[in-house]
């Protein structure tokens, strides 16, 4: 029997006799309309046009028995969270070859941890990632199968616990990411705006999840809005529930998610030191373990954050040298954004801060986030790049 037939056969059996689709229904976005062939179809779509993922089994093989390898899924969906799947799928793969299984990577040093998540971006994730591993390795090894037992490990919260416990395991859990709130938005024509509508959201998903190869479905929905359900020109005339979607109807899918105007993003001021020693090492120096760039590596700053601007001149350097201006940096986080008077001085030795330590020439394999190496950019052009001795 072709997998697809095999698709139909279940979700009959799962969910009965079909919805109608009636147009008029559609059009008035009735959320409580019954939906039992829309997983069906879904699937069905799926099953012909999933994306190949590193971490993903994919539809045919997971029909001929193979299965979802919890430590890949709980890695991948904690590197995509705030992440595109494009920017995941290097830092994935390298990831398992260094670290092939929780052990591993619960046995490796937190700054190796640290250095190979450098770019990923929000690095508390990083820390997190390697707390859950420590807790799951020093428990035998083995992931919760459930959403409860998911959600009481580090760095799990319930959109994590519900993607591994439906991809990893087959439970039926609601799993709702940007792609399927857009997707949720438009089929049922939301009109709350999104950060009032998630509650909503959730439960029309919970509605629709399948009993059977609920792990897919969730696959299925996040791969139909990244893919169809796009947030600019769904290609809707390719979607595999079109005649179910009320913002076709409306004529104007591209209207939902509602979104309330943005707030503009306060900007942050401070200034960064870029010392460099006669042998081309840079001096660098650990973040604190708790706060933005948590554990991170960097040039000493002055005091910003994201509450608070830091001050910009070569007087607050961390200590004496011919600093001299070396340009200025932009970087943009998620709750606002940074300018940085950059400075850079040569030092003829290591500076008197104990805090401080060298690295001789090549620091691109080092834990540096974004905003710290255009600072060294600024200063010394080439430096993050790989140097030769």
């Amino acid at each position: 029997m072709a997998l697809h037939e095999q698709t139909r056969k279940a979700a009959s059996q799962d969910s009965g006799k079909a919805a109608s689709d009636d147009s008029s229904t559609a059009a008035s976005g009735d959320s409580g309309r019954a939906a039992s062939d829309i997983p069906t179809r879904l699937l069905v779509w799926y099953d012909l046009h999933h994306r190949d993922l590193p971490w993903r089994i994919a539809p045919r093989a997971a029909a001929g028995g193979a299965r979802a390898n919890p430590y890949r899924i709980w890695l991948s969906e904690v590197m995509l969270q705030q992440t595109t799947v494009e920017a995941v799928k290097s830092y994935f793969r390298a990831f398992v070859e260094k670290w092939p299984d929780v052990g591993a990577l619960a046995a490796a040093p937190t700054e190796d941890v640290m250095k190979a998540w450098a770019g990923l971006g929000y690095y508390s994730r990083a820390r997190n990632l390697k707390a859950c591993a420590d807790l799951v390795a020093s428990q035998g090894g083995r992931f919760p199968d459930n959403e409860t037992g998911l959600r009481e490990l580090p760095g799990i919260g319930a959109y994590t616990a519900a993607a591994i416990a439906a991809i990893a395991f087959d439970r039926p859990a609601a799993v709702v990411d940007g792609n399927v709130e857009r997707v949720i938005s438009r089929l049922y024509s939301i009109e709350t705006p999104l950060s009032e509508a998630k509650p909503e959201i959730r439960a029309l998903v919970e509605r629709l999840v399948p009993q059977t190869r609920p792990g897919d479905f969730a696959q299925a929905m996040m791969d139909l809005g990244a893919t169809i359900c796009t947030p600019k020109r769904p290609r809707c005339m390719l979607c595999p529930v079109r005649q179910d979607c009320s913002a076709i109807l409306s004529g104007d899918p591209e209207r939902f998610p509602v979104r309330l105007p943005k707030a503009d993003k306060p900007l942050r001021r401070g200034a960064a030191f870029v010392a460099e020693r006669g042998d081309g090492a840079i001096l660098l120096r650990k973040r604190p373990d708790k706060g933005l760039l948590g554990g991170m590596t960097e040039v000493p700053t002055t005091g910003w954050t994201a509450r608070v601007d830091g001050a910009t001149t070569a007087e607050a350097a961390p200590f004496p040298a011919d600093w001299r201006r070396a340009g200025e940096i932009a970087h943009v986080f998620t709750h606002f954004a940074l300018e940085l008077e950059v400075f850079h001085a040569q030092v003829k030795s290591d500076a008197p801060d104990g805090h401080f330590w060298s690295l001789a020439h090549d620091i691109s394999g080092e834990a540096l986030p974004t905003v710290m190496k255009k600072a060294i950019e600024a200063a010394i052009p080439g430096a993050t790049k790989k140097r030769p001795r």
